[in-house]
């Protein structure tokens, strides 16, 4: 395969590349029809992925083109390769919605606002290509993305991972996985992997490039050096006389970037320092080149080489003939010239409209330290923070601190570039930084500073809640604000690990934040922290009020990106104290907000209790229908969560099989990542499981697990519910009511119907006679006032069976028809059975078995299918989806096909069952 240029313009001749122009043309061709597609090109350097690309946009008549290219130079600079691709497209920004329209234009620098989250950008974007799409089908051409920006990098892939019938196709080049340096943000797409040409290409392209006589013994050297890549095979010989390449002189001898710098040694000075300065430069402006140029007293004429040459083209940008060129030139040149270009390149940049860009020229034309130089890039940082580029502002950070000369000065930069660098995803060399900045005495503003940032990065280990708290501690004499959020952080861990926190465990965590400095002003999250200290030192006697009265004060604000960042306590208290109106109503204001903003960075946990409230409510199908999303969601962020969800879905339906499938890998995950308050929900859904499906002695055992750790509360309360069924069921009286009074101490100052009513539905199980029917009456009276559907329908079953234990044959009918119906509707298959073969002893038959979902609705299309029913528009749906409207569109018209409807006024009837 090869490439080259006539006067008449480029013409393209691609030898072994057949599957690859035939993969390509079918996602073009699917593009037309409407429908959207995503590929990654992997390939070492040289092997032709340009090419590919070219061939694909060169004759895409009736299609629109976006196309940007990654440089080196400029993965620094936050959403730089974002802006080139979607700038050409920003005539459409005027249809997006009006966050996703306010987001691109802080991105992109058009308005002043506090940085928008990531994923919200990334949704933007979305919209904009499909915006984009509507009028003729697009293709973005994103080359050489191993050196895009982080923060481009990070929303493309995004993108790319959700499109649907927008009629976009992305196609990205990069280098081989091994090689590439985009942080993996690309995996998990689409792959073609190109390889060296086979033989017979690999010689027909040498005798094209080749046109006289060659010497066989050279012919197999020259092959055997390129190993099939169709650039070595081009670019290789293009210096090498007739008469030296037939002789055997002068042979390849490694790099191909060795085969351009040959052929730039041998120009004019001028014409190497021009070819330098565009090199330096990644923007391509051809007005900025001259005026650098002018100022280092190189003429237009120094050009005049590079083009014969074929190097690089000056024209309305300045493009290099390969990618390989620029990084020769800049990587074989001086340390003193890279300094002179990129000064001169700074004076040329103006600094009103280009400040960052400039900044970054001069710290690179900087040799020492220079405070004003670092200056700037503090204030680059900041911008590009408020962008919502946390890798630029590190990098820019980075730099700031190695242009410092004042010791103290230097750490603190330190300490800010190990803060942002840890938050853009680079740990280690957070860590780094990090030493860097205590190599001097901090003092107690640094050091507390540190402290916490330690504990950040430590926050998945168990000792991340002692760390916290010492940071908690040495900021309270600092900064009493922020020692509060330090002391609700340190419980979030301790919750979070739960039996693995070690030592400083929740009863630590509590005695120590009962010592924190009150609040100058009080926030709802400062009286959720001084209730939990309470509610985990003195019991839920004195605890319980409290922390129901800071949930009260929750719901009266409302949610914002900082109580998003703490929802994990939030409603982990609200269902310990059994609150499970505080637990629904905060649940899906947090949720409906970080969806708004594209806060994923803490959405992955409110859907885990979105989910568990579905359960609660007895929606089993609406919890099926977030495990997609929380895969989604996972998938977006990088971070694949382990199958979670699905195991609970399945536990609750009464999947034997499937929760035996997907326990060991997911309990073994758990405790690798320590998070105890996961595992013991794990054990919560086994024992659920057991129990619906009459195994007591597995459920018991189960219950046992899940409680073994009272202080983790929470997850471990609703399972006291389990071993005390468990436990009276196999008979064993005394370990059932010690059970109750361990559920008794947790629910009896609840004064919820939740708690109040599963406990006299457990009292009921060891109690006799007209108390027993008097306890199971009010539990379900209690229950039928809550939000408890699903232990309301298990109410009634454990009263029906109580009642054809008790002889009463037909009243016993009654309750347990009432249970199997409850059952059968929310998609409980175990319990509904259960409650069938009860009904069966009574000689009654059980009738209907549990009833599908329409299942010829995929999970995707029933979330959607209800929002539509709900009156939410098609964009509305797409931002909480992480879709672009015209998916939803498509989405939607499959399912009035399969609902046999033909409008959404007509989902409300066809969704009722």
């Amino acid at each position: 395969m090869f490439r080259f240029e006539t006067g008449q313009g480029r013409r393209y001749v691609l030898r072994g590349r057949d599957h690859e122009r035939a993969v390509i043309t079918g996602l073009l061709d699917a593009a037309r029809v409407g429908h959207s597609g995503a590929l990654v090109l992997l390939g070492e350097a040289g092997m032709g992925k340009t090419s590919l690309l070219d061939l694909a946009v060169t004759p895409a008549t009736g299609l629109h083109v976006a196309r940007v290219a990654g440089v080196e130079a400029e993965r620094e600079l936050p959403f730089a390769a974002l802006h080139q691709l979607c700038g050409p497209l920003l005539g459409h920004l005027a249809r997006l919605p009006e966050p996703q329209r306010d987001a691109l234009r802080t991105t992109f620098g058009m308005r002043s606002d506090p940085a928008p989250e990531p994923f919200l950008v990334g949704l933007a974007v979305l919209t904009l290509l499909a915006e984009a799409a509507a009028e003729r089908p697009l293709i973005c051409v994103i080359d050489d993305a191993q050196w895009l920006d982080h923060a481009s990098a990070r929303t493309l892939a995004f993108v790319a991972r959700r499109l649907g019938a927008e009629s976009v196709v992305m196609l990205f080049a990069a280098r081989r996985p091994a090689d590439r340096a985009d942080d993996g943000v690309l995996a998990g797409l689409p792959e073609l992997h190109l390889s060296g040409l086979a033989d017979a290409d690999a010689r027909a392209l040498l005798d094209a490039v080749v046109r006289w006589p060659l010497d066989a013994d050279v012919r197999e050297a020259v092959l055997a050096e390129a190993r099939g890549n169709p650039l070595a095979l081009r670019e290789l010989p293009h210096d090498r006389s007739p008469v030296k390449l037939a002789g055997g002189f002068g042979l390849p001898h490694g790099r191909i970037e060795e085969s351009y710098l040959r052929r730039i040694d041998g120009l004019p000075a001028d014409a190497r320092l021009l070819l330098l300065l565009a090199a330096a430069d990644p923007v391509g402006d051809p007005g900025l080149l001259r005026r650098a140029a002018a100022l280092l007293g190189v003429g237009a004429e120094a050009g005049d080489p590079l083009h014969a040459e074929g190097l690089v083209r000056i024209g309305a940008r300045v493009v290099f003939r390969h990618s390989l060129v620029r990084s020769a030139v800049y990587g074989a040149a001086s340390t003193a010239d890279r300094r002179r270009v990129h000064q001169a390149l700074a004076e040329a940049t103006s600094p009103a409209a280009d400040p960052d860009r400039r900044a970054w020229h001069r710290a690179h034309g900087t040799a020492g330290t220079d405070e004003q130089v670092a200056q700037e890039l503090e204030a680059s940082a900041g911008r590009a923070q408020a962008r919502g580029g946390l890798a630029a502002a590190a990098a820019f950070l980075v730099r700031a601190a190695e242009l410092t000369a004042d010791p103290t000065r230097r750490a603190d930069r330190e300490l800010a570039a190990a803060r942002a660098t840890y938050r853009a995803g680079s740990p280690d060399a957070a860590a780094a930084l990090l030493a860097g900045a205590e190599a001097i005495d901090p003092g107690p503003l640094r050091g507390a500073w540190i402290s916490l940032l330690r504990a950040e990065m430590a926050f998945t280990s168990a000792a991340a809640p002692a760390m916290l708290l010492e940071a908690a501690r040495r900021l309270e004499t600092i900064d009493v604000t922020q020692a509060r959020r330090a002391y609700l952080e340190a419980f979030a861990a301790a919750v979070f690990m739960g039996r693995f926190a070690g030592t400083t465990g929740l009863s630590e965590v509590a005695a120590a934040a009962r010592t924190a400095p009150p609040s100058p002003a009080p926030t709802p999250a400062d009286l959720l922290l001084d209730a939990l200290a309470v509610l985990y030192t003195e019991g839920f006697a004195a605890g319980t009020a409290p922390v129901r009265q800071a949930l009260a004060e929750l719901r009266r604000h409302p949610a914002d990106q900082e109580t998003v960042h703490f929802f994990y306590v939030v409603a982990h208290a609200a269902h310990t104290v059994w609150d499970d109106d505080a637990w629904q109503e905060l649940t899906s204001r947090h949720l409906r907000a970080a969806r708004t903003t594209g806060a994923l960075s803490g959405i992955t946990f409110i859907l885990y209790q979105r989910l568990a409230l579905h359960l609660h409510q007895g929606e089993i199908r609406q919890a099926a229908a977030l495990v997609d999303e929380v895969d989604a969601v996972g998938a977006a962020l990088g971070d694949p969560q382990p199958a979670i969800a699905a195991l609970a879905v399945a536990a609750w339906r009464g999947d034997e099989s499937e929760v035996n499938r997907l326990l060991p890998a997911v309990t073994g995950t758990l405790t690798s990542l320590s998070q105890g308050a996961v595992l013991t929900a794990m054990h919560l859904f086994v024992a659920v499981l057991a129990n619906g499906s009459g195994r007591y002695a597995q459920g018991r055992a189960a219950a046992e697990l899940a409680t073994a750790y009272p202080k983790e509360m929470g997850f471990a309360n609703w399972a006291l519910v389990e071993l005390v069924e468990a436990a009276a069921r196999c008979g064993d009286r005394d370990a059932a009511e010690q059970a109750l009074e361990r559920l008794t101490g947790r629910t009896r100052a609840s004064a919820s119907d939740w708690g109040l009513g599963v406990q006299a539905r457990s009292r009921a199980l060891v109690t006799e006679g007209t108390e027993a029917e008097d306890l199971h009456r009010e539990a379900i009276e209690r229950l039928a006032r809550s939000g408890a559907a699903f232990d309301l329908a298990r109410a009634h079953l454990l009263y029906g069976e109580w009642l054809r234990r008790s002889g009463r044959t037909s009243e016993a009918r009654t309750a347990l028809r009432r249970a199997h119906d409850m059952f059968v509707s929310s998609g409980a298959e175990a319990f509904a059975e259960r409650a069938g073969r009860e009904l069966a002893a009574t000689g009654a038959p059980a009738g209907a078995r549990v009833a599908a979902a329409p299942t010829e609705l995929t999970a995707q299309e029933r979330q959607i299918a209800r929002r539509a029913r709900d009156g939410q528009s098609n964009a509305e749906i797409g931002a909480e989806l992480f879709l672009s409207g015209r998916t939803v569109e498509w989405h939607l018209r499959k399912v009035f096909t399969k609902l046999g409807i033909s409008n959404r006024r007509e989902l409300r009837t066809a969704l009722t069952s």
